[in-house]
């Protein structure tokens, strides 16, 4: 008696060999560690690369944030004034921590915000979360940063140091050491409140603007016959838009951060009154200074990173998030 074909076949040895070959060339859709731990790599590399490529453009901006009466010439101004008064390798101040910092930072951002979301659509249900997405994408972005800031605010606070004090160390580990011997380690987190004031609500427009952003365009665009160069073309157009608006809705607290950074407090003066002072003495016009440098520096790189993060999930094979746009 002629034996049975095996259950998984189509009863043609021709067709069987042409399932066998698809199913050869599909990429397997990755899940779980494997799956987040990509997103978790593209992150950090989209972000340390944007940010550490930006370092000039950031000594400017802080320049300019911390006294305005001296880099009072704009953003161009300001990098002549630098570059005549320390020389051009002034701009590259901060560059070790900018690059370490946003490098873990960019992990827990992007990681946590697939993360997140999965989660949301896990606990809601797919329909709930689709016709909730807005929320969905700020809950998941607001997580997904709080976690991100417990692990860059010790490298920012050593940036900013560096950057506003040029003599107090010659780079990273030297800068982190000074300020952990000589103020302990509560230093590096006395600007933990307005780091999360300024990166949460930074972070949830980001990603909620570039997610509406890219829904729009491929509501008029088949993405699944878009070709890859057009796909980084439209996550650079999503992301320079989503940079400006995260710009201008974190600028305030952006300010704050780099005065409250700058020096150390008074005795017995806590973060929540230093806080309060430092808005009182900037005012709302004076929180806004450098919004033009930031919305050159933040539109810029957060452009390159939705780009960057888009091109290096498919190299990484990083193809099985779920998406929950209409």
């Amino acid at each position: 008696m002629a034996a049975s074909a095996p259950p998984s076949s189509t009863g043609s040895t021709k067709l069987d060999g042409i399932v066998r070959t698809t199913a050869a060339q599909t990429p397997e859709k990755l899940s779980g560690l494997a799956l987040y731990s990509r997103f978790a790599l593209a992150g950090a590399v989209c972000c340390s690369v944007t940010h550490g490529g930006l370092t000039p453009v950031d000594v400017v901006k802080t320049r300019i944030q911390l006294d305005p009466l001296t880099y009072n010439k704009g953003m161009i101004g300001g990098f002549r004034q630098v570059i005549a008064k320390e020389g051009a390798g002034a701009l590259l101040t901060g560059f070790g921590p900018t690059a370490a910092g946003y490098f873990l930072q960019g992990a827990f951002k992007f990681g946590g915000y697939e993360l997140f979301k999965q989660q949301c659509i896990n606990y809601l249900g797919y329909e709930t979360a689709s016709n909730n997405r807005t929320a969905v994408y700020l809950a998941s972005s607001a997580l997904a940063e709080f976690f991100a800031d417990i692990a860059l605010c010790p490298l920012e606070a050593t940036r900013i140091r560096l950057v506003s004090e040029p003599t107090f160390a010659s780079g990273l580990l030297s800068g982190f050491g000074k300020i952990a011997s000589q103020e302990g380690l509560g230093a590096f987190y006395s600007g933990f409140g307005p780091i999360l004031f300024k990166q949460v609500p930074y972070t949830m427009a980001k990603f909620v603007v570039y997610e509406k952003v890219s829904e729009a365009v491929y509501r008029r665009v088949d993405k699944s016959t878009t070709s890859g160069g057009m796909q980084t073309t439209i996550n650079l157009g999503s992301g320079l838009i989503a940079g400006f608006a995260a710009a201008f809705v974190s600028q305030p607290a952006d300010t704050m951060l780099s005065k409250i950074n700058k020096t150390k407090g008074l005795p017995g003066e806590g973060t929540t009154s230093r806080l309060i002072k430092i808005a009182k003495e900037l005012g709302l016009r004076g929180s806004y200074t450098g919004l033009g440098a930031r919305l050159f520096m933040v539109g810029t790189l957060t452009a390159g990173q939705f780009a960057i993060y888009g091109d290096i999930k498919k190299l990484l094979g990083a193809t099985g998030g779920v998406e929950i746009a209409k």
